[in-house]
């Protein structure tokens, strides 16, 4: 099995998850030059990451992967054992790539958004910003009295320690989210987190 990705990118997410499940992979770290060479469309026609190929499948788009690892991997208890408990997972797995991924497409490249136009481009951020905290106070409410997003470890929270890492970078303030931010120190610790940090380069 073979993720690849970006420093950093959603694809972080796939990778804690492969060190939850304890399972030999490969983790290749490729440039945004590499996305767009012949071979890696021929994986991945959009020239993004993260792409995982398991022997002849080839699987895009960190949800889905994210969903087909839990799938996969049942013993590692990382989607829920009931549909209920599964239903879970993904709502808050949709959260995060639905809701607060795609606003931080807002915060990463606003200007294409605005033609360039630099001055709309900061309004844009900003607002995506202030969108940005709404998004994480609700995650934080869901956390108060539990340690993960739905009561048991999963794919979501893995996602979900990415995004955090990403408002972070880009100075989001989040006052008062005491949940969230005990939330990201539990993950910072955990061995198989570490791991996937270290091997990218962010520890």
């Amino acid at each position: 099995m073979k993720l690849y990705y970006f420093p950093g990118a959603c694809p972080l997410a796939s990778h804690i998850a492969l060190e939850w499940i304890g399972k030999p992979y490969e983790a290749v770290r490729l440039t945004r030059e590499q996305t767009k060479e012949a071979d890696y469309l021929a994986l991945n026609p959009l020239g993004a990451v993260p792409t995982l190929v398991d022997g002849d499948f080839v699987l895009t788009q960190s949800a889905a992967i994210l969903n087909y690892l839990a799938e996969l991997n049942p013993e590692a208890g990382l989607l829920g054992d009931t549909p209920r408990e599964r239903a879970q997972t993904r709502r808050w797995l949709a959260f995060c790539n639905a809701d607060v991924h795609k606003t931080f497409g807002l915060v990463f490249g606003p200007a294409y958004y605005t033609n360039g136009d630099e001055a709309q481009a900061r309004i844009v951020a900003g607002k995506a910003a202030e969108k940005l905290q709404s998004l994480f106070a609700f995650a934080n409410d869901r956390l108060r009295g539990r340690d993960w997003l739905t009561g048991k470890r999963s794919v979501a929270d893995a996602y979900l320690f990415v995004l955090l890492m990403w408002a972070d970078l880009k100075e989001i303030p989040l006052p008062g989210q005491d949940e969230l931010r005990a939330f990201q120190t539990r993950l910072r610790a955990d061995p198989a987190v570490q791991s996937a940090l270290k091997s990218q380069g962010l520890s």
